[in-house]
């Protein structure tokens, strides 16, 4: 005998510490049980799939939980022994009910604010906004779970080889064990094409499947068996700063079995001997659209349990697969293997600093796609502060959508990871706030056009909320119509463009009509306005300003993007002229006295919080490319200073923005070492989430974009091939990525060099190439007119439908 921890496992899989008392047989590690005490210890070897997350343990909290998802419904998935525990949540789930968010008193104090702000009384106001200009109520909602469904096992004597896992190539939350001489396999998925949850128990003997199933929920509900096989729970969101809570939200879940015996009490059902059983768990909501919550939450629920009823499990998992890898299975990385890969996730996260494991990177960039995909398709929603998964009727910062970095983040790597179908969901809420923002925009500002700030939420709130040092902020909305200009650089579709152009248009007609002369300089600005979250004079808590950079710098993509649609389609002549004339009055990019970007007109660093989390002020350098080395090396040397004096301390999300900006400066050892930071208990957790702290998703989107850019660039009219990679990645591979002007691109290096990439063309266009080293490019085994550049790019021509092979000269 071999003494070791004695563990217990608890309600959910929770493991708790009681007595050391332990054996091993045959070489794995054996719980001795006694009444309803049980522990467990895990499997050695390593992950059964090639992209895994996997464990030696249940998870014991809400971080160590795996995540599935469907883009509407979500779970987290505990594993546990005696108690499997699902976290549920639905996408409009969300606390309070339609209400418009926009502030009557606030035009009538516009004024005055603004000449406080170029009277430099930033404190006076701070105050009127908040008193006057704030949205009603000026705190929005909170995205809310739904409860958990559980399912109680009996109690073994002993269990060995325990292993839990999310595989990322089939999108399916497994756990398998041995207990009591038997094997048990559990598999759950998110099927988006049947909008269900599919739970699969199997045992390797007959008649030994028995457990009882229950929901409960921390909302207002209701719990009750629908007929002999399925068991309902219906509840209502809370109400949220005076506003009734008005969603309500139907969990049903089906017992399939096969044999054995099923009973009901008044809320759970039981099963004793089956051979097999699939749970199917189906959510219906009352939520229609922002304005709309009088679906039939039942009805719905109901219709895609039917659905599902009607097909075998394994019809549900092989249509699931087949959906999810049709999008998955467009990009691939290889960054090398070692041994380190075989240890479970949770141990190599703290053992990731010490540089011996580079497919950790690869695998948490192949879990952000995956987190993407689960938490934004097929859906209204788009990916929120925590995609889609939440356990608390009150989290962190409301789980919402925060459109001053987070949001946006979020989607950085749809279109350069292939995943240009994850756009959709975020593309309706723009819609829908165009139109809410429409409202604010006339009743607070005087405008036409529409507008937001930075937050919104499932009621599509578009005025200023919480405070004035975070909320007085309009160019949230411009912002995120960045997307929609994103996505037509990389697809060049222009039919999509010409749907979302009077989005971009009416965004825009809110700042020809908002920006004033600043009486100092004569520019025109923003005002009221703040560079986000960040004091420009600290010791007075001074946050409202004019004309800050990263306002000016948003205004520049907006009006560009708007103007080069309207001549794409031949429209608005007048209009555009106009925005042009409007965008060269704009306050222009400084430097300041440390050589660093000025984030605000005035050299206020000095003054400011400069080791803040936020680097709003280098928008211009990432995500937009108005800062490049060859066309402005002189802001390119301010951007990079002003990353040095910022520090490299900072949040998960923020590490995963300065990723990308360090990638967009060439310095790939830089952009490695904060993927190292990143990479560690205190920024990430056991199950791979990002923690701001808490847990965020931002983060986890944001590090899967700046491995992108550490790889390829396609910004500024050029394709450049590995401009940032570290020297911890020597050898390796990618596949798949797009780039901008509709092409997709393959990349082999080893020893830090180029071997050879593929270039494949959706489009005709030219591609300007930039490499480290001389190379020849090669269609259909020929080569091609390929013209070098004085700066050294390769220039040629590419043809739509046709593959470019380039190799080193």
């Amino acid at each position: 005998m071999q003494r070791r921890q004695f563990l217990k496992v608890g309600v959910g899989g929770a493991i708790i510490a009681t007595q050391a008392i332990h054996e091993f047989i045959d070489g794995q590690p054996v719980l001795a049980v006694g009444d309803a005490v049980s522990g467990l210890h895990g499997a050695s070897e390593g992950p059964k799939a090639a992209l895994a997350l996997w464990y030696r343990e249940p998870a014991a909290d809400w971080l160590e939980a795996l995540p599935i998802g469907n883009g509407r419904v979500g779970a987290m998935v505990f594993g546990g022994v005696e108690t499997e525990r699902l976290q549920l949540n639905e996408e409009n789930i969300w606390a309070g009910g339609p209400h418009d968010y926009a502030n009557p008193a606030g035009l009538a104090a516009l004024p005055e604010i603004r000449k406080l702000v170029f009277d430099d009384k930033w404190g006076e106001a701070q105050h009127l906004i908040n008193e006057q200009f704030m949205g009603t109520p000026p705190a929005q909602s909170q995205y809310q779970t739904a409860g958990d469904l559980t399912i109680q096992f009996p109690s073994p004597n002993t269990v060995t080889d325990y292993r839990r896992e999310l595989d990322l190539e089939e999108a399916t939350a497994k756990v398998s064990f041995l207990a009591d001489g038997v094997r048990y396999r559990r598999e759950t998925i998110a099927s988006g094409p049947h909008q269900v949850l599919a739970i699969r128990l199997e045992a390797d003997k007959s008649e030994h499947i028995s457990f009882t199933l229950a929901f409960n929920s921390p909302q207002s509900k209701t719990v009750s068996v629908l007929d002999a096989k399925t068991l309902t729970m219906s509840g209502v969101s809370t109400d949220n700063a005076g506003v009734k809570g008005a969603v309500k939200f139907q969990c049903l879940a089906r017992i399939l079995a096969d044999g054995g015996a099923l009973t009901a009490t008044h809320d759970s059902l039981s099963v004793k001997g089956a051979n097999a059983v699939t749970i199917l768990v189906s959510i219906g909501t009352s939520y229609r659209n922002y304005r709309d919550v009088t679906g039939d939450e039942g009805a719905q629920a109901l219709h895609y349990l039917a659905n599902a009823t009607a097909r075998t499990y394994a019809d549900l998992k092989k249509a699931h697969i087949a959906d999810y890898r049709h999008i998955f299975d467009r990009v691939s990385l290889d960054l090398g293997r070692t041994d380190a890969s075989k240890l479970p996730t949770n141990e190599r996260i703290p053992a990731f600093k010490d540089g011996k494991d580079p497919q950790l990177p690869a695998l948490h960039f192949q879990y952000g796609r995956y987190l993407l995909i689960s938490s934004s398709r097929r859906c209204r929603q788009p990916a929120n502060l925590q995609g889609i998964w939440n356990d608390s009727l009150w989290p962190a910062w409301g789980s919402k959508f925060t459109i001053n970095i987070n949001t946006e983040m979020n989607y950085w790597l749809a279109a350069p990871t292939n995943m240009l179908e994850c756009y959709d969901p975020l593309f309706a809420m723009i819609g829908e706030i165009a139109q809410t923002g429409t409202i604010t925009a006339k009743m607070q500002y005087g405008a036409s056009g529409w507008v937001t700030h930075h937050n919104t939420d499932g009621w599509r709130g578009t005025a200023p909320v919480d405070f004035a040092n975070s909320g007085m902020w309009p160019t949230g909305g411009a912002w995120l119509c960045k997307s929609i200009w994103d996505h037509y650089e990389f697809t060049g579709d222009a039919e999509a463009l010409r749907k979302r152009y009077p989005l971009l248009k009416g965004a825009a007609l809110f700042f020809l009509d908002t920006l004033v002369p600043d009486p100092r300089s004569g520019y025109l600005v923003t005002n009221p306005s703040v560079s986000p979250e960040i004091p420009h004079h600290a010791a007075e808590d001074a946050f409202v300003c004019a004309g800050p950079t990263m306002d000016n710098q948003i205004l520049h993509d907006l009006f560009s993007a708007c103007a080069k649609a309207s001549e794409i389609f031949g429209v608005d002549p007048e209009f555009r002229a106009r925005l042009y004339a409007t965008r060269n009055r704009l306050a222009p990019m400084k430097i300041g006295k440390q050589g660093q970007l000025q984030e605000w007109q005035d050299d206020w660093d000095a003054t400011a919080d400069i080791h803040n989390r936020h680097v709003s002020h280098l928008y211009g350098l990432f995500p937009s490319n108005q800062i490049t080395q060859n066309g402005t090396p002189d802001l390119f040397a301010a951007a990079r200073k002003s990353l040095e004096i910022r520090g490299d301390d900072a949040t998960g999300w923020s590490l995963a923005w300065k990723i990308n900006l360090w990638a967009r400066l060439g310095d790939g050892e830089h952009a490695y070492k904060l993927v190292t930071d990143l990479l560690s208990p205190d920024r990430t957790a056991p199950n791979l989430f990002d923690l701001c702290p808490p847990f965020q998703i931002d983060g986890n989107f944001g590090v899967v974009s700046g491995i992108c850019e550490m790889l390829l660039h396609s910004q500024a009219g050029e394709l450049h091939l590995l401009p940032a990679l570290p020297s911890a990645w020597p050898t390796g591979h990618v596949h798949g990525l797009l780039a901008r002007n509709g092409l997709t691109v393959d990349i082999a290096w080893k020893d830090q060099k180029l071997v050879n990439a593929e270039i494949h063309a959706r489009l005709a266009s030219e591609v300007r190439l930039r490499t480290s080293i001389p190379v020849t490019v090669k269609s259909r085994g020929k080569r091609i007119d390929a013209k070098i550049g004085q700066d050294g790019v390769t220039v040629f021509a590419v043809g739509s439908g046709e593959v470019y092979t380039v190799t080193v000269a």
